[in-house]
């Protein structure tokens, strides 16, 4: 397969960084484009071309096509706190929504032929039944989740219009860093509960709030599906070589690895692999948050030729708290 060059929005920032290092270790040309409001230049490898920018200037991106000669792009770019889309929802309909149809026109006014992006399990909002598949009800409840929604609803829309292809990837709990410690979640003040963990465990943080202990789970807990970023990544690359490999298909699926963990059965994890405890404290529920939230992951395994790494809590704990460390020296902490 020819290995067309790629363009990764928001190539600065956890997924995305992640994504530009599997693109890069397979082969792919690779460019990105960031305006660092919540990226790090150091996670674009020195000799991946980088722009600084936003995805609605749309005569920045009509240069970088002409430069790059992108032909796919990997759209990664945009505000993702739940809370803060609740509060702030233009913000969330601005950078998500209306800056994602500046991104796929410029894509259709540039020739660029497919297009992965980066959605998430909130489309669903609080599904009735676990695990999830990519055919129950979309119905977010917050704006963050609509934002992505809507978005995916311009790509189907768009995909029947013009010559491009798509594939909506949705996410459920991202967590963990690269293997080799080249890039992680480095997002001061991160909501991401692995991160939150590993931040405590090195005394970053004094403690751990436990939203919620009366949920009708196992321990009361929430459970989540928590998928290793670097296997999120290669999913990414897959899903790009089966848009070129059939130009007439796009395709939705959900990204996960179909099983689940409590809280506290994460925080345990982090105990075990740093071998300290963490002090919990116990609060009352958030609104919004299900019981449960799992992925059926049957059509991405059926569809891709997908087989997960580093599907082990242990393995995302541990290479979180690794990048822990070597973000602390870094920034020159300690």
């Amino acid at each position: 397969m020819s290995k067309v060059p790629v363009l990764v929005t928001g190539g600065a920032g956890y997924i995305g960084s992640h994504a530009v290092l599997a693109l890069k270790d397979a082969g792919w040309p690779v460019a990105v484009i960031d305006n660092l409001e919540t990226g790090f230049r150091f996670a674009v490898p020195d000799d991946v071309p980088f722009y600084e920018g936003n995805i609605d200037d749309e005569a920045l991106l009509a240069r970088i096509f002409a430069e790059q000669g992108t032909q796919a792009i990997m759209h990664f770019a945009g505000s993702i706190i739940v809370p803060e889309s609740v509060e702030n929802p233009l913000k969330y309909y601005h950078n998500n929504t209306a800056r994602s149809r500046s991104l796929i026109a410029a894509a259709v006014a540039g020739g660029v032929r497919h297009f992965i992006f980066s959605s998430t399990a909130a489309t669903y909002g609080i599904p009735e039944v676990s695990p999830v598949t990519e055919d129950s009800p979309k119905s977010p409840i917050n704006p963050y989740g609509m934002s992505k929604l809507m978005t995916e609803i311009m790509l189907a829309d768009t995909a029947k219009a013009h010559p491009l292809n798509y594939c909506a990837l949705r996410y459920f709990n991202v967590a963990g860093a690269d293997p080799q410690a080249r890039t992680g979640q480095s997002t001061a003040g991160a909501t991401h509960l692995i991160k939150v963990a590993v931040e405590a465990a090195l005394g970053k943080r004094s403690h751990v709030a436990v939203f919620g202990t009366d949920f009708d789970t196992p321990d009361g807990t929430g459970v989540r599906d928590y998928i290793h970023v670097s296997d999120l990544a290669a999913a990414h690359v897959l899903a790009l070589e089966a848009l070129i490999e059939d130009a007439g298909r796009s395709l939705t699926m959900n990204c996960g690895y179909g099983q689940g963990f409590s809280v506290l059965e994460v925080l345990n994890a982090v105990d075990r692999v740093t071998n300290r405890q963490i002090e919990r404290r116990l609060e009352g529920r958030r609104a919004g948050d299900p019981d449960s939230l799992i992925s059926d992951n049957r059509r991405i395994k059926a569809t891709l030729p997908w087989v997960p790494k580093y599907d082990n809590l242990d393995t995302i704990v541990t290479h979180a708290l690794a990048w822990e460390r070597r973000l602390s020296e870094i920034r020159g902490e300690g």
